[in-house]
């Protein structure tokens, strides 16, 4: 029989039925984690003498068996089972016999699946922490390439003020800073151990829950053996930190679309990660980031999904959190796919910096400097605010920068003007200047670049 159930049935379940409540399609790749739980399971059996020595030896040593064949494809899921859990129960009775029956002894799947799941999940988070601090140092190395590449910085989408292509990029390294640091408060609130909890109110067996959470690697057991059964806020608060983290990437990928069109033309994508068109000879697409772009609704869509079938549920256990499964998967390889890829994009793409400076010098992203400067030569705020806005009007006009105006051109709007404005607004003065902490000046940005150095080095 390939379920674990049926003694108080008398007849078939039926087909379709079966299909539609079946998991192992898609809850197979919990194996590893389920064999682990199994092993310390029976482990914490033996030691607590409800299982022999030699039954508790069979059993571990039968379960290193089924998960070095599933490894080296000797072993292949078989949809004759319901889950992964009878799967791996039936095999383990296949090759040790009648001993095989004794591993569920004490406990439900209710606590196996809670227990799978939870070790899945931090699997997951170290994975995926990797890849973001791959990402990090992805985007460091073009910080530290480009402390002196001078760009426009925006708001609105208009040139607002000069900055530096290290300073924008900056940005992003605090954004996916952030994203590890909130999988690393999920880590902390996550480690409690629900095998133990049984179906909702634990069992009379002599379970020793405390050597099995730390066999495990969790820092204590659950506290209440019905929310170790029906807690999903772990899968929720991770499904959430990687929309979260989707959506920088989204953000991301959308600047490096804008940058890469001709009417931008800052950035130049590698041959590798473009696409071209079917009709199109000349088109060079940035579809790897469009796909990043689009991706991200679906991975909203788990954590909305999930969120939608957790807040109607009653305590316990129900058949509905078998959905946290599939939506969750697919948007944990989304967002690891969309990471690995995106990388490759940043690390491989050459940033045109004439292209850059220009665009910062013809888009009066100085003209706030041009009217500090007024003020420190004593013009009141609002009056030089008024003047620069004239000036900039006036080069509009001419189809020039301001910096192309003569002195005297500058002397008709306000006798304050002198010589020195043509240092005081080049982009170089309009950066440099900027020496407050989290500011693009060299000075500023080179502390920003050594911080995040020595946080990579020590993360």
């Amino acid at each position: 029989m390939a379920q674990l159930w049926g003694g108080r049935f008398t007849k078939e379940t039926d087909a379709l039925v079966k299909k539609f409540n079946d998991s192992l399609p898609f809850d197979q790749r919990l194996s590893a984690q389920d064999i682990l739980g199994s092993v310390v399971h029976a482990a914490m059996l033996g030691k607590q003498g409800i299982l022999s020595d030699e039954e508790t030896e069979r059993i571990i040593e039968g379960l290193g068996t089924i998960k070095a064949d599933l490894e080296s494809g000797k072993l292949q899921f078989s949809d004759a089972y319901e889950d992964i859990h009878s799967f791996v129960e039936a095999q383990l009775i296949k090759r040790i016999g009648e001993t095989g029956k004794k591993l569920h002894t004490g406990r439900s799947r209710n606590d196996q699946v809670a227990l799978d799941m939870k070790l899945y999940v931090r699997d997951e988070i170290q994975e995926m922490d990797a890849l973001l601090k791959h990402f990090l140092t992805t985007i460091l190395k073009v910080m530290e390439e480009n402390l002196d590449t001078y760009m426009p910085g925006f708001t609105h989408l208009q040139k607002a003020q000069p900055v530096t292509l290290a300073h924008h990029f900056g940005a992003y390294f605090e954004m996916f800073r952030r994203d590890r640091e909130r999988l690393s408060s999920i880590s902390q609130r996550m480690d409690t151990c629900p095998l133990g909890s049984g179906a909702l109110a634990g069992t009379t067996y002599p379970l020793d829950r405390e050597f099995t959470a730390k066999e495990l690697g969790f820092i204590r057991p659950s506290r209440n053996s019905m929310d170790g059964v029906s807690d999903r806020d772990y899968l929720i608060e991770f499904l959430s930190a990687l929309s979260i983290c989707q959506m920088h990437l989204s953000r991301f990928a959308e600047e490096m679309i804008l940058w890469n069109s001709n009417e931008y033309r800052f950035v130049e994508l590698d041959d590798a990660f473009s696409t071209g068109s079917s009709i199109m000879p000349q088109k060079k697409n940035p579809d790897i980031a469009e796909l990043v772009r689009g991706k991200t609704g679906r991975v909203y869509g788990a954590l909305t999904a999930l969120l939608t079938t957790m807040k109607g549920i009653p305590l316990a256990y129900n058949k509905d959190m078998q959905e946290d499964k599939e939506l969750s998967f697919d948007a944990i390889d989304t967002v690891k796919n969309c990471l690995r890829l995106f990388d490759g994009c940043v690390a491989t793409m050459r940033f045109r910096k004439d292209v850059m400076a220009a665009s910062a010098r013809n888009g009066f992203t100085n003209a706030t400097d041009a009217a500090d400067y007024l003020v420190k030569k004593g013009v009141p705020f609002r009056d030089a605010h008024g003047i620069a806005g004239a000036l900039v009007l006036r080069c509009i006009d001419k189809g020039c920068a301001l910096d192309d105006l003569s002195l005297e051109e500058f002397r008709s709007y306000s006798d304050r003007f002198d010589q020195d404005i043509y240092d005081a607004i080049s982009l170089k003065t309009c950066v440099e200047k900027r020496l407050t902490p989290g500011a693009p000046g060299r000075a500023a940005m080179e502390r920003a670049v050594q911080e995040a150095r020595e946080y990579l080095k020590e993360s």
